[in-house]
């Protein structure tokens, strides 16, 4: 028994079942295809090569016709005779074989020496003429030959499957969440993408959610990456506009008396003054101390005071309030009697 050359099981190839579905081929293939990618396995010469063959089958099996034809191939390919010596008989119903078929005319597997004359005819390429020496004028030349790749022993078939060139440029997108202080300061961050790479951007200050910022040539093939902004809560400060809010606690000293008090900023920590007497739920504004707004002027901080009291006192601060409940004179529930 003799077999027929360089035969590929192109199922066996996408790793899916003779009964599949085109949908579920599709969803293989695209799998397949971005895990053997040459863009995303540079240098890799096996990865290329299983990349082209993934693409071949996809080619074939995505077409109904030429899955069609290609599933009656496959049957016979290694039938007594096949490849050479007494002809298998044609199944019935296949017609002959002529220079003027189209291309939804039945195929015969029994005419074809080897695979790849076979798939040539099914994708339906052209060869590329060698003129050597003693061959037509000297000079080489390209003919399209539909009916037979390899009627001459010095035709050469050169054909591309149906699978995205290496050069195809495409834009991408990425998400990238920074807390509150990053994403305000700007700086170098380091990101990783899902097909993965690591890149070093430097990111400008004052980013807020749902900004994109592009980084020119680092998509696919020399397109361009956008990433998404996503600035994470801040358990302190909430941006509200180009202001900054955020809640200071004092001690009922403070508040009675007043006087400096520390406040936390984007900045730093800084002092303001709060006057004597405050009231729980005040607010004051430190200025361009906020966010930078889109014209880069900074907004204000919006600090309000929440007066606390301790939960536990010493013996001796426990007397002094005592002492000064026995001679204080403001009676908060005056009206309400």
């Amino acid at each position: 028994m003799q077999n027929l050359q360089n035969f590929r099981d192109y199922y066996e190839i996408l790793g899916v079942d003779k009964d599949a579905s085109s949908e579920e081929i599709k969803k293989v293939y695209r799998r397949l295809a971005r895990q053997y990618h040459p863009d995303l396995n540079p240098g890799n010469k096996e990865a290329e090569e299983k990349f082209k063959i993934i693409g071949e089958a996809y080619e074939i099996l995505s077409d109904p016709s030429r899955r069609s034809q290609y599933d009656q191939f496959s049957r016979y390919w290694k039938q007594k005779g096949f490849a050479g010596g007494k002809q298998t008989p044609k199944p019935k119903g296949w017609g002959d074989r002529s220079n003027s078929r189209s291309s939804n005319q039945e195929v015969d597997p029994s005419e074809f020496s080897d695979f790849e004359s076979f798939i040539n005819q099914v994708i339906g390429v052209s060869s590329r003429q060698d003129t050597r020496n003693g061959s037509g004028s000297g000079t080489s030349s390209t003919s399209s030959t539909p009916t037979d790749p390899f009627r001459t022993p010095r035709t050469k078939v050169a054909y591309t499957v149906n699978t995205p060139p290496r050069t195809t440029r495409r834009d991408i997108e990425a998400r990238l969440t920074l807390p509150l202080e990053k994403a305000y300061q700007g700086g170098n961050e380091r990101i990783r993408l899902e097909d993965g790479r690591s890149l070093e951007v430097t990111m400008p200050p004052g980013m807020v959610t749902g900004q994109t910022i592009r980084l020119r040539n680092q998509g696919i093939g020399g397109g361009d990456l956008y990433l998404k902004i996503t600035v994470d809560p801040h358990p302190l400060y909430k941006l509200e506009g180009s202001n900054i809010f955020c809640q200071i606690p004092v001690t009922p000293s403070e508040a009675v008396l007043g006087g400096q008090v520390e406040a936390p900023t984007l900045d730093g920590p800084v002092k303001m003054t709060i006057p004597s007497a405050v009231r729980s739920g005040q607010r004051f504004r430190l200025a361009n101390k906020g966010y930078p707004g889109e014209n880069g002027k900074r907004g204000d901080q919006l600090v309000e005071v929440q007066i606390v009291t301790p939960k536990s006192l010493t013996d001796e601060e426990r007397q002094l309030y005592e002492k000064l409940r026995e001679i204080e004179t403001f009676k908060p529930r005056a009206d309400l009697i």
